[in-house]
């Protein structure tokens, strides 16, 4: 292990276990005004009346005429409105909020606003859903030949559905009207300068009109990327209609209701088969974006992109569309689409495996890429692919190969087993040229007379330790004590934008931008002087160029890799599975901390098992989402995988901070593939299309199959 990979203390750690930090829901609420969103009862309608009560004193109702700017949040497409336009679009879009002092006395007067709606027929099932936000579609090779020579063509249909981020702390957002006229926004996100150009929309003002903080943030995986612009710009324009502050905090049951969520998805794959061997692969990829679409477009390509897996597949059609349906807007969730993908495509090799008596581990090895091979796109793998050392060391220590035979005969018994593997990748950074093109990130560090070093950048604190390894890069860079660098929450009032805190980038890129600015600012160190030096990103010079109007190029600079594999116990009298083991093997280049890094494999892979098997979350037939408490939406915890074994696989990469790169996405992708492999093992072999494979799903198989 690398001397920087040594554990230390994390910056944070002793402020939160303290209660010292400073969350958005703990500011002193001396002069705060309460806001609390009034949210659409029906799924698509147009809104005919919006009757308020009498307002007391100090009390405010605040809508889309309030908006200053444009009713718009900056996102991608910027279609969602900060308040609703005169229709609204799913359960629980914001009409209207209500602020003042008293918090009950703003609940009171929310549950006796009438809203008169004339309801239109909305689309919520995604099979019928027929307006197309985005579309794409790439390919290689001639399919047409390969499916014409194949001896068989398989085709099968996966379905996944959504997945809730489940952070510690929920959504909240606080806006203050300063002195000087600008806005000042804080609470808890993931992008401050995401937020800032939502914020800049709505209140119609340039840059030096606003400046966003990011508090100490209880958790994000993806929930706290999008979602903050746009309670951001509610809790802003409520502000400037009060000239006071205003604090909005989600509660639970309103969090899980109607704040974004992983996108279901349904996979159609057509596989040409020659000699024992995939020749070809036709996909139709669609995903559920909700009523508006957020970051489909992004999620979208990033699922198409990894739809063939790890495999070398020569001729290759990709298609996938983005659809509109009158439910809860879906957005970014760890892993930004390639869960959806890598499941069904894990699933689809197993399952022609089975069928050409193969097994399904070798079947898969025989046609995974190695380095040279081209990508999806036709960019090229860089760097050594370790999957095959990965996958012994994962053999080694769960005993996989001889399980995975032996499970394979028939079983008797109340309890029967299975064990699957997945394998897998998750591109390492922004999609395509959106680093160099896009985000263009920028950091500083300054040095004050004393010899303490700040580092400047926008990259947010969300548990993944920012906060801790930054520091160390440029510690290690300046042979400093760590104590003598400190990184602070970004103000983007003071920070320069170094990009998002998403894509699993923000070690592999901006962790090198510090470690370059570290040698700067060394080789230009003068003790007792001011110093401020200043990096920006360049994009490697190997890279082909990406194109996303045909999807042709290196998608990624390179890719962290994962080998899931999950044993599991069935009993066949109550549908229940047990966990008894889950191995996983992870290469995320050096870990700059390797505690750090533990921590997010391991969480990441309980999060993966928990989207395959118990997280159930859906709406009914009038599109509201019912799984809205953690008594009926459930999360899996350690006593669900007592059993939790995670490796490091060190692949440097040349161009991350000492070989570091993307790490924080990479353990949740695998586990759908591999838990549903290991089902259908202890089910008798049975074919299963979807996740997560619930209790209630085991017990229908086991009674259709007479187990």
């Amino acid at each position: 292990m690398k001397e920087i990979s040594c554990p230390v203390v994390k910056k944070d750690h002793g402020d939160k276990v303290s209660g010292r930090s400073l969350y958005v829901g703990d500011y002193d609420g001396e002069g705060v005004l309460t806001g609390k969103l009034l949210h659409a009862k029906v799924a698509h309608a147009r809104i005919v009346e919006v009757s308020l009560p009498e307002l007391p004193q100090g009390y405010l109702y605040v809508d889309r005429n309030d908006v200053p700017g444009d009713n718009n949040v900056n996102i991608v497409k910027d279609d969602t409105p900060v308040y609703a336009r005169e229709t609204v679009e799913y359960i629980g879009e914001p009409i209207g909020m209500v602020v003042g002092p008293d918090p009950k006395e703003v609940e009171r007067l929310l549950s006796e606003i009438q809203v008169t709606y004339e309801e239109l027929e909305p689309v919520l099932d995604l099979r019928k859903a027929s307006e197309v936000f985005f579309h794409y579609e790439y390919g290689k090779g001639d399919l047409e030949a390969a499916f014409a020579q194949a001896d068989k063509v398989y085709e099968e249909e996966f379905e996944t559905g959504y997945q809730e981020q489940a952070y510690l702390e929920t959504q909240g957002m606080m806006a203050v009207p300063e002195a000087d006229g600008r806005m000042f926004v804080h609470g808890s996100m993931q992008c401050i300068y995401y937020v800032k150009g939502a914020v800049m929309r709505a209140l119609g003002c340039g840059p030096d009109g606003v400046h966003i903080l990011q508090d100490p943030t209880g958790g994000g995986f993806g929930g706290k990327e999008a979602f903050p612009s746009i309670l951001a710009c509610q809790v802003a324009v409520a502000a400037h209609k009060a000239q006071a502050p205003v604090r909005c905090v989600f509660d639970r049951r309103e969090d899980l209701e109607y704040t974004s969520k992983r996108h279901p998805s349904l996979c159609v794959y057509k596989v040409a088969v020659k000699d024992g061997r995939v020749t070809a692969m036709d996909i139709d990829v669609k995903f559920n974006g909700g009523a508006y679409t957020t970051l489909s477009a992004v999620v979208l390509q990033r699922g198409l992109i990894c739809a063939d897996g790890v495999y070398n597949i020569e001729n290759l059609h990709v298609v996938g569309e983005a659809l509109k349906t009158n439910t809860t807007p879906t957005g970014a969730y760890r892993g930004f689409g390639a869960p959806q993908t890598f499941f069904a495509v894990e699933l689809m090799m197993d399952h022609i495996a089975r069928d050409l008596g193969v097994d399904s581990l070798e079947f898969k090895e025989a046609h995974m890429v190695k380095q040279g091979d081209a990508t999806s796109t036709s960019g090229m793998y860089h760097f050594p692919v370790p999957l095959p050392a990965m996958i012994d060391e994962v053999d080694r220590a769960c005993d996989f190969r001889r399980k995975h035979k032996e499970y394979a005969k028939p079983q008797t018994g109340r309890y029967r087993r299975g064990i699957g593997m997945s394998v897998y990748f998750h591109g390492a950074g922004f999609t395509g040229a959106g680093e160099r093109d896009t985000i263009k990130a920028v950091c500083k560090l300054h040095k004050y007379p004393d010899g303490t070093v700040e580092i400047l950048a926008s990259n947010g604190e969300i548990g993944q330790g920012v906060r801790t390894t930054f520091p160390k890069i440029v510690a290690r860079e300046l042979n400093l004590p760590l104590e003598k660098v400190y990184y602070d929450q970004p103000d983007t009032a003071r920070v320069p934008d170094s990009g998002p805190t998403v894509a699993s980038r923000s070690l592999m890129i901006v962790g090198e931008l510090l470690r370059r600015a570290a040698i700067q600012l060394r080789d230009k160190w003068v003790d007792g002087e001011d110093q401020m030096v200043e990096e920006h990103y360049k994009e490697p010079n190997f890279m082909i160029p990406f194109s996303l109007e045909d999807f042709h190029g290196d998608a990624y600079p390179t890719y962290a890799w994962g080998v899931h594999a999950i044993e599991v116990e069935v009993d066949t009298c109550t549908g229940r599975s047990q966990v008894l083991g889950a191995t996983g093997s992870f290469d995320v280049g050096t870990p700059i901390d390797y505690n750090v890094v533990m921590g997010q494999m391991e969480g990441g892979f309980l999060q993966g098992i928990g989207y395959a098997s118990m997280e159930h979350m859906n709406y009914d037939n009038k599109g509201r989402i019912r799984n809205n408490s953690f008594s009926d939406y459930l999360i899996p915890t350690t006593r669900d995988v007592p059993n939790l074994n995670c490796i490091l696989h060190v692949e440097e990469y040349p161009d991350g901070p000492y070989g570091a790169k993307g790490a924080g996405e990479l353990p949740l992708v695998g586990g759908p593939g591999a838990y549903v492999e290991a089902l259908e093992q202890a089910l008798g072999g049975v074919k299963l299309h979807h996740a997560p494979f619930t209790i209630e799903d085991t017990m229908n198989v086991i009674l259709k199959e007479g187990l």
